[in-house]
């Protein structure tokens, strides 16, 4: 599927509250000061809303069949949306985050969710999956495509506008950034950031209280795990960190949700950042949850979105992107090249 045209139909420029990475510092301890493990302890116990207040719970339910992957049907046009300029990442944060240091004792982790669509579909919602996490109170990071969010406006705007979550940027449509370049790869940036500027619109518009969403997202994941030197530069350069993982579920991979729990909880450690998927490509994952999550807490966890993350500690950044280590993505590399379809986990 081609990139979305741009109709000349603008709208109006948000202008931001607080520049995200300005929110990113302002959370972190100025110097010669750290967070104690009390604090930060607190923090983690602390539970997100339920739900977002500006949508009905009955809006908010899972509806038997959202999950389901579908054909797409017509192109998605965009509309010229004005963003504020983009600031970019400190270079002591340029690069993938991988995972966070965090103090002695302090014993937190990010759940983080994909929302991708690629070209030629239409994913699916996993209610149930977010049903849980609001119920538990567990805050979550999810990353949207671009087309992910056009195709789920309600959706995406619920998650937006939910207290207790974040949304970074996962590309239009899903494309693998160690092979596009030039405008290509950079169209699949900034669509998504224009799609995530009309989710805000229609959040707000909802009702919901933004004051904490940026105008454009902080937070970005490359697809596959995989990037190039050119990619990386763009995405720091336009106010995006690259979030990665340490902990991959697996959950497209039919493991079934006892073993894929199991495997979680095995290696998952103070500050770990644990890859899933929302969007229907994510086998069991509901199901794993509902055993992951009180195992972790019965093992003194807390739960914090990625930026909450990355405030309380000390971020592992790694030059280039991968899934488990350096080189285990270019199976998709090879794949994006040659247009040979693979099972894609991440």
């Amino acid at each position: 599927m081609p990139l979305p045209t741009r109709p000349s139909q603008t709208l109006p420029p948000f202008t931001p509250s607080r520049s995200a990475l300005g929110a990113v510092r302002r959370r972190r301890p100025r110097a010669g000061r750290t967070l104690t493990g009390a604090l930060l302890a607190l923090l983690a116990a602390t539970p997100a809303l339920a739900a977002p207040v500006c949508y009905a719970p009955d809006a908010l339910r899972a509806r038997p069949g959202e999950e389901m992957v579908r054909r797409a049907g017509a192109p998605v046009a965009l509309p010229d949306v004005r963003l504020p300029a983009a600031r970019p990442v400190p270079a002591a944060l340029s690069g993938s985050i991988r995972r966070v240091d965090l103090p002695p004792g302090v014993k937190l982790v990010a759940l983080t969710f994909d929302l991708c669509e690629a070209s030629g579909e239409v994913s699916g919602y996993d209610g149930a999956l977010v049903d849980y996490l609001r119920a538990e109170h567990v805050p979550a990071t999810f990353f949207g495509g671009g087309k992910w969010m056009i195709s789920h406006p309600e959706r995406a705007s619920q998650i937006m506008g939910d207290a207790g979550f974040e949304m970074g940027n996962h590309t239009w449509s899903h494309a693998n950034l160690a092979v596009k370049t030039g405008e290509a790869m950079t169209r699949q940036v900034d669509d998504a950031d224009t799609a995530f500027a009309l989710t805000r619109a229609d959040a707000s518009t909802a009702g919901c209280m933004l004051a904490k969403v940026p105008a454009r997202p902080a937070l970005f994941r490359f697809p596959y795990g995989s990037c190039s030197a050119e990619s990386m530069n763009y995405v720091n350069e336009t106010g995006h960190l690259a979030i990665q993982w340490d902990v991959d579920s697996a959950d497209p991979a039919f493991l079934g949700a006892t073993l894929m729990a199991q495997n979680m909880l095995r290696a998952i450690r103070p500050g770990s950042i644990v890859l899933m998927h929302a969007n229907g490509r994510g086998k069991h994952t509901a199901e794993a949850l509902r055993q992951l999550i009180p195992a972790l807490r019965a093992k003194g966890y807390g739960f914090v979105t990625v930026s909450d993350l990355i405030a309380a500690g000390k971020p592992v950044v790694a030059s280039t992107c991968y899934s488990e280590r350096p080189g285990d993505t270019r199976v998709y590399d090879e794949a994006a090249r040659t247009g040979r379809h693979i099972l894609s986990r991440p």
